[in-house]
């Protein structure tokens, strides 16, 4: 389990890479999965969104029944982001525990892929530009 959302095959787990405004609630959050990450914010999938500080995330998540939404606030420190970037980037569930701790989740490597199925990695081990279709 995840957040207590079971696991399931194809399950993704997608990081909004630029901040979001917090103000958003899960309506526009939903609408934002849909038109920014062109993805369906009702199928099961977890979408995580950064804010300006390091220091929160929301995460957004269908749980069969209604939308769940997750909000969390450092209380010292802040959580590990990689770069702001256009795009979005997965996670794999062990990324997801480790970012939702406040701990270190870039060194744990084997990030999933974005949408066209191409990783985020390059060979290096460093997060390459995933772009998000503009329209």
């Amino acid at each position: 389990m995840i957040l207590g959302v079971p696991s399931r095959p194809g399950l993704r787990i997608v990081v909004a890479s630029k901040p979001t405004d917090f103000r958003k609630g899960m309506d526009s959050l939903a609408a934002l999965v849909t038109q920014a990450l062109e993805s369906d914010p009702f199928t099961g999938d977890v979408f995580i969104f950064r804010s300006r500080r390091s220091d929160r995330l929301k995460i957004l998540l269908w749980d069969g029944s209604g939308l769940c939404l997750i909000t969390k606030r450092m209380e010292s420190g802040a959580f590990t982001w990689l770069p702001v970037r256009d795009g979005a980037m997965t996670l794999n569930a062990a990324q997801l525990r480790l970012l939702f701790i406040g701990m270190d989740w870039t060194q744990l490597g084997g990030a999933g892929h974005d949408s066209a199925g191409a990783s985020p990695w390059n060979a290096c081990g460093e997060m390459r530009e995933i772009a998000t279709p503009t329209g």
